[in-house]
């Protein structure tokens, strides 16, 4: 399953690790009203999965994991800030707390528990690594083209296992060949299935762009838009100003039952990545994301070119990275 991108040209080589001292993440553009019977509590964690920190977090409180609110969920393999919220009667007790991984950075107050999407975006500073001089004016002209074009907003290879080996898992439960009895592990399966069509929805897309030789993603008659306030529509002409003016973003399909479908030459191809018979809820997801907040730093000392950025939530740095490089990457065992 691979993943295709709108800029080409030759490969840019550079190593980049998912540790905590050279990934590093931090959640933006969380509203928070600062009073109200939820206290909020600002975290770095290091090494940790979200649901791991969240598991300390109901251990050390005495309360079930679900009672803890979270926006977003947060790489193990990195060191990470995000936000998560309990009952404001723990904020004696947790003046107490200690954990070697989890440190508590600030807290304030709000009147509703986090939940997921309560973010903005995620701001992302990576070092990419064995990178020379010559390749880091490469890849800092390639990385701009690409906040000025857009970033096809794939989901990454995170998504689907090592070897693809939760996609197999999704299509032989949804096939009928696997039963799966735990609720929590069947949505993600659905939802790991719903992400490759859209994937490969997507690839079409971007591989018709770069035949019509266009460097940014090309409109349909018949494309399914996000507006700024989040409302889906589909006009009678493709929205090329708007678009490029950031004011509507095009939409790919997460199938299932319930969801706005494209019409005319977009529904043509979309059709061929749909499951119509697939009963759970469907979706759409936007198909290009702009990168804000582009920074590159270049150590000629050590070779080491650092590259912050913030994405929308629910995007990916490491197709960012990709993208960039002309190149796929996969998972690490």
């Amino acid at each position: 399953m691979q993943r295709e991108y709108l800029e080409s040209g030759e490969q840019l080589r550079f190593v980049f690790e998912q540790n905590q001292d050279d990934f590093v993440v931090d959640e933006v553009g969380i509203q928070l009203k600062g009073r109200g019977n939820f206290l909020v509590l600002h975290i770095k964690k290091v090494e940790l999965t979200t649901w791991d920190m969240i598991a300390v977090f109901a251990e050390f409180l005495g309360t079930p994991a679900p009672n803890i609110g979270y926006a977003g969920l947060k790489d193990k393999h990195a060191t990470t800030t995000q936000y998560i919220s309990v009952s404001k009667k723990y904020e004696t007790q947790l003046k107490k707390f200690k954990h070697k991984q989890i440190k508590i950075l600030d807290k304030t107050y709000h009147d509703e528990s986090l939940s997921m999407g309560d973010l903005e975006g995620n701001r992302f500073k990576i070092n990419l690594l064995e990178v020379d001089q010559i390749s880091a004016g490469k890849i800092e002209k390639r990385a701009r083209k690409i906040v000025k074009n857009g970033l096809p907003n794939y989901f990454g290879y995170q998504r689907f296992g090592m070897q693809g080996d939760t996609l197999e898992q999704a299509r032989q439960m949804i096939a009928g060949e696997l039963h799966i009895s735990d609720k929590k592990l069947k949505n993600f399966l659905i939802s790991v299935y719903q992400s490759h069509h859209f994937n490969e929805w997507l690839k079409a897309r971007v591989q018709l762009s770069k035949k019509q030789k266009s460097d940014r993603f090309v409109l349909l008659k018949g494309d399914v838009y996000r507006d700024q306030k989040g409302k889906l529509f589909t006009p009678k002409t493709t929205l090329k100003q708007d678009f490029a003016d950031h004011k509507v973003t095009p939409t790919g399909l997460l199938c299932g039952r319930n969801v706005f479908r494209a019409r005319d030459a977009a529904r043509e191809i979309e059709e061929k990545f749909d499951d119509q018979f697939l009963q759970e809820k469907g979706q759409r997801r936007d198909a290009i994301v702009f990168v804000k907040d582009l920074t590159l730093e270049y150590n000629n000392k050590f070779d080491i070119l650092n590259i912050s950025f913030t994405l929308p939530k629910g995007s990916y740095a490491t197709v960012f990275l990709e993208a960039i490089a002309g190149m796929n990457f996969k998972a690490k065992g």
